[in-house]
């Protein structure tokens, strides 16, 4: 038995057995050579093969789309599309037929070939697919064999996905009735692939380190997302201890469940509205069913990042459409597209930014981009008449980058006037506080705009100087450090003296104990993970503002967040025992 410890992203428990991901499995086939009167048998069975899988494919493509909704299922089209391309059939069936050799060679080499010259294409829409034709290799490999494959579309029940690292694309393409979790050597607690786990609330670890050279596949495994903690081939009396917890957990989750038609109001009587972060429109179902009220952040770049392509202002349209039909006329906040320092915008620059958490990102990339950006605006335009719509712009630094976001979006509403289309001209515009910068001139920024959403993601890192997805400095990421309150306490502020509304969006917030500094503080509005709404509606039915402005004012005052941690933690134990009893803070 072997214990490992990473970085908790997303809460659960679960046992299951290890499929490791490597990178280059799918290729590891060598020259086989046949007899040249063998060749029309192996064209065959390659053909046998080929059908076989697409079979597959359409079958997992419509359970998908049941599943995870149709944007997040579309990871399976390309690869049914491969298996009909003539461009991968010929040469593959070219080597079986002239150059005699195996189905599995030439499937292998081909496909192989194809995914150095995509890595090296200068056009992201290709670089992206690699990881597809791995796993598309993989699957007609394992047809050939007449073995089953185990890859990211098909793997057995209660599999654990171990891997250096994974895309939110092979993420969001889990067939979640068959994976439960998944462990990586790299990240960090907000990592796009973070995200998305939680999104989808399997159980996670990442920042393992070391962890794909010491798990197997078939090997059994415990996964901790709560504390992070991996346990390689536990024991009888591990794995009984760990089946009771599990056990204790969904009892735990059945009554929290309980509040969810409950209102959040604190012991002393005052209403705090909680909203949902989302990726997916089919996340929202969910949501509601927890007790959302709404949505505070719908993350927009996921339209690309888990996408085959970029998104047309009809696909745009049509998922901020979905949204709102399973909203019925409940908050939505959309964030126009956060991109830039990703794996996605990286990949399509000549020569890609040194350090691009400090470069062309989120509202710098979209006013760079300008097509793009007027696209998804016009798109929130049109859907804005369908139901109530706010807009705010990420990680805005200075007034200049929030007047010309709001100038394009001007521009946009008097084409679409022009053009005799409805729209909404009273839209809510509001910004993300992301940075230092904007937290001290919120007093100026409150001029301006109708609503400010802390985004404690970011502004820990930047106010930190700590990367938010190296797992080498997460111990020092920490939204409880004095400075990072002092300036969370400054927009509050700023925002109560001009009457403008200030939420929180981060995931810190989804702590029921930071949450209870930001209700100290003066925020009314927490926009958590649908999987964290009922442990925070619960802190909050115990909690009075009185107490928690008490708590957040003395916090403040302290030197260190090893200091304001531990009287947070040990203040609120006392106050809401069975939400903090065990837990940690920050």
């Amino acid at each position: 038995m072997k214990r490992i410890t990473g970085i908790p992203v997303s809460k659960g428990l679960v046992i299951g057995r290890v499929y490791l991901l490597e990178e280059d499995r799918s290729f590891r086939v060598g020259p086989q050579a046949i007899d040249e009167m063998d060749a029309p048998a192996q064209l065959e069975r390659f053909e046998l093969a080929r059908r076989a899988a697409i079979a597959d494919l359409d079958a997992l493509h419509e359970e998908s789309t049941g599943e995870m909704g149709s944007e997040a299922a579309k990871i399976f089209l390309f690869h049914i599309g491969a298996l009909n391309d003539p461009t991968i059939l010929k040469p593959i069936r070219s080597m079986i037929e002239q150059d005699h050799v195996t189905p599995e060679y030439a499937t292998s080499f081909t496909l192989r070939k194809l995914a150095a010259r995509f890595a090296k294409h200068p056009d992201s829409t290709f670089q992206s697919k690699v990881d597809d034709l791995r796993d598309l290799a993989a699957r007609l490999l394992s047809k050939l064999s007449g073995k089953s494959a185990a890859t990211l579309a098909s793997v057995g029940k209660n599999t654990i996905i171990i891997a250096r690292d994974l895309t939110p694309t092979q993420t969001a393409g889990f067939n979640r009735e068959h994976v439960t979790g998944f462990v990586t050597d790299l990240g960090g607690r907000t990592s796009h692939t973070a995200i998305v786990a939680g999104a989808l609330s399997l159980p996670a670890v990442v920042g393992a380190k070391n962890i794909t050279t010491q798990a197997h596949d078939g090997q059994q495994i415990i996964v901790d997302g709560n504390k992070g903690t991996i346990i390689l081939d536990p024991d009888e009396d591990t794995i009984a201890q760990y089946q009771a917890l599990i056990q204790t957990a969904e009892e735990a989750r059945i009554s929290l469940h309980e509040l969810a038609e409950l209102p959040a109001i604190t012991t002393d009587g005052v209403e705090i509205e909680l909203l949902g972060n989302i990726e997916f429109a089919d996340e929202i179902p969910h949501l509601l069913d927890e007790g959302g009220q709404g949505v505070g952040l719908y993350r927009t770049e996921f339209l690309y990042l888990t996408g085959k392509q970029s998104p047309t202002e009809e696909d745009q349209f049509n998922a901020y459409k979905q949204c709102i039909e399973h909203l019925k006329g409940k908050p939505f906040t959309i964030r126009t597209f956060d991109l830039g320092a990703d794996k996605y915008t990286q990949r399509q620059e000549e020569t890609p930014e040194r350090n691009p958490f400090l470069g062309l990102r989120s509202i710098r990339y979209s006013l760079q981009n300008q097509k793009m950006f007027r696209t998804q605006l016009r798109a929130i335009l049109r859907a804005s008449a369908l139901g109530p719509i706010k807009i705010m712009f990420p990680l805005i630094t200075n007034i200049t980058e929030f007047r010309s976001a709001r100038y394009f979006l001007n521009e946009e509403m008097e084409e679409l006037a022009e053009a005799g289309i409805k729209y909404n001209p009273n839209i809510e515009v509001g910004m993300m506080v992301e940075v230092p910068a904007a937290a001290l001139m919120a007093s100026t920024f409150a001029q301006e705009v109708d609503f400010f959403s802390v985004g404690t993601n970011d502004l820990v890192q930047y106010t930190l100087a700590v990367d938010r997805t190296n797992e080498r400095v997460a111990s020092l990421y920490t939204p409880i450090h004095p400075a990072v309150l002092r300036l969370v306490r400054d927009v509050t502020r700023a925002g109560r003296k001009r009457d403008i509304p200030v939420s929180c969006c981060g995931q810190s917030a989804a702590d029921p104990a930071f949450a209870a500094l930001l209700i100290g503080m003066g925020v009314r509005t927490l926009s958590v993970t649908a999987s964290s709404l009922p442990l925070v509606k619960r802190a909050i039915r115990g909690l009075s503002v009185t107490k928690c402005e008490r708590i957040a004012k003395r916090a403040i005052g302290f030197d260190s967040e090893a200091e304001a941690s531990s009287y947070v933690f040990n203040r609120l134990r006392k106050i809401v025992p069975e939400v903090f009893d065990g837990r940690t803070v920050g």
